[in-house]
């Protein structure tokens, strides 16, 4: 009897042991079922952050570029209010020059001196003139066509005629040259 209760009492004692283990094993089941959820949270917050931090820079760049595109054509607008100006200053030097003319010496050297401050002041803000030349080819992203008008000793698509100059705003086209192009057939 002695050895019976021996025996349950070592079965108590393993019952016990076994229990706790469990316990133990469940607890341990437990922690590392919420490590695991942490982990996953922490993943995920890490891609969010790396997500703002990248729509931060691109915004960065995008407001930078922005910046640098509202510095350089700003003032496109008033650009092309000056261009009837220019057009006008030409067009007066040319009736002036023309033979026969009654303008004063002075008043051409007014309108030339005053034609050149207004290119420099093109130049400074970064317009630049596009002038065509007779017999040049018609350039459809520089050059308008006025008019197409066969012309003998000319080809297809030669420049024949410059109405007006064009211009360009460091890259941009602002106004393109007004030109006629000839029609003239192949032989």
């Amino acid at each position: 009897m002695a050895d019976q209760n021996k025996d349950d009492f070592l079965d108590d004692i393993d019952a016990a042991e076994a229990e706790e283990q469990a316990g133990l094993t469940e607890e341990i089941d437990d922690i590392a079922l919420e490590l695991e959820s942490l982990r996953a949270e922490r993943d995920d917050f890490k891609d969010r952050f790396m997500r703002a931090l990248a729509d931060a820079e691109n915004a960065r760049k995008r407001a930078e570029k922005d910046r640098r595109e509202a510095q350089a054509y700003g003032g496109t607008r008033i650009a092309r209010d000056l261009l009837p100006v220019y057009d006008n200053l030409n067009r007066a030097l040319a009736a002036a020059n023309e033979e026969g003319s009654q303008a004063s010496v002075a008043l051409v050297e007014g309108v030339e001196l005053t034609l050149k401050e207004l290119l420099k002041v093109f130049e400074r803000h970064g317009m630049t003139r596009i002038i065509p030349q007779i017999g040049d080819r018609f350039d459809p992203q520089q050059h308008e066509a006025m008019f197409e008008a066969p012309v003998p000793g000319t080809r297809a698509g030669d420049i024949i005629q410059v109405s007006a100059e064009g211009f360009l705003l460091y890259d941009r086209l602002l106004r393109p040259a007004q030109v006629g192009v000839s029609s003239m057939p192949s032989a």
